[in-house]
């Protein structure tokens, strides 16, 4: 009898260990089909129209056509492409003051496919709007660490209802909050490695929810906040391996929900749950399709197609997501 009971509790360890392997078999199966497809790139170093100096951000309107901006070199303007690269137009020169750019860095298009860019060496014009094709509309900024001034410019995001975010790295580490004309609404953050904190924060992004993501590039985190910064959670810490960051650069939100982060010193992509669940990577160092050299901005199109701003590269590239139902179904 005694020896009965010894061989059912065995039965049922194995049989238990057999069935988890299935399910845990199960699930990473489901998250090895979910991959990433090199599709095109387009862009090389140069200065004439679709050729870059040095590409750092990329915005999608909703008629499909791409912003990207040129951080520095002999263009700092403003590139406008078809989703498939072809060039549509540019605007911008380099100086200060309406519709010129020192360093354009952030980029983001309201529901009105109006155009916000940040410009990281003009304080004074740091957010500046204009229509879909370039004229300039409106531009708000000062040099301070003040209610609406800012230090260092760099990502910017718009909400559903119209109110623009902006991060300003170096002194100020903070997130400011406008009206779509430049009045100022409220700001939160300061330097640190608290929750709230930042240490250089480069991208934002807003969700569906008008939930809030910051990258929190020299913590190597991200941050999530209500729309009137309260923090609700973060992910990641130095590494390489899956959910850490080597300086996250960029960040964009797909239709449903889930978080696309660059990855600049590991060179690749990760991609999240909102809440920070690691799901899937891709991309190593180099110059080859499906390689990157410092991937910086990058944006997600309704059909789930991402569009990565392969800085070092001087391109742009894109990728679709491969058995995408299959791994949905089988999660």
């Amino acid at each position: 009898m005694e020896n009965k009971k010894i061989y059912l509790i065995a039965v049922v360890v194995v049989v238990g260990v057999f069935l988890s392997s299935i399910v845990i078999g199960g699930m990473m199966s489901a998250y090895a089909l979910e991959e990433y497809t090199f599709v095109r790139k387009w862009g090389s170093y140069g200065a004439v129209a679709g050729k870059f100096s040095q590409p750092i951000e990329i915005a999608i309107e909703s008629k499909g056509y791409l912003y990207v901006t040129d951080f520095t070199g002999v263009t700092h303007d403003i590139q406008k492409f078809s989703k498939n690269g072809t060039y549509i137009t540019s605007w911008g020169t380099l100086g200060f003051g309406p519709g010129r750019f020192t360093n354009p860095a952030g980029i983001t298009v309201d529901s009105t496919n109006q155009v916000y860019v940040s410009d990281n060496g003009d304080p004074e014009n740091a957010v500046q709007k204009f229509t879909d094709n370039g004229t300039f509309i409106t531009a708000w900024g000062s040099v301070g660490l003040q209610a609406g001034g800012f230090i260092n410019p760099s990502g910017i995001a718009v909400d559903a209802s119209g109110y623009v975010y902006v991060n300003d790295f170096g002194e100020n580490n903070r997130v400011q909050k406008f009206d779509s004309n430049g009045n100022f609404i409220m700001s939160w953050g300061k330097v640190g490695r608290d929750d709230g904190q930042f240490m250089n924060p480069t991208d934002i992004a807003v969700d569906s929810k008008n939930f809030i993501y910051v990258v929190d590039s020299g913590n190597n985190r991200i941050q999530k906040f209500d729309s009137n910064g309260k923090f609700l959670t973060k992910w990641g810490s130095e590494g390489s391996g899956d959910g850490e960051f080597n300086r996250p650069g960029g960040i964009a939100i797909d239709a449903s929900g889930n978080v696309y982060v660059t990855d600049i010193v590991n060179n690749r992509v990760q991609k999240f749950t909102e809440d920070g669940k690691f799901l899937t990577k891709w991309g190593s160092e180099g110059s080859g399709d499906g390689e990157f050299d410092g991937p910086m901005g990058l944006i997600v199109d309704p059909s789930g197609y991402v569009y990565v701003v392969d800085m070092g590269n001087k391109r742009i590239q894109v990728f679709a997501p491969s058995n995408q139902s299959l791994a949905t179904s089988t999660q």
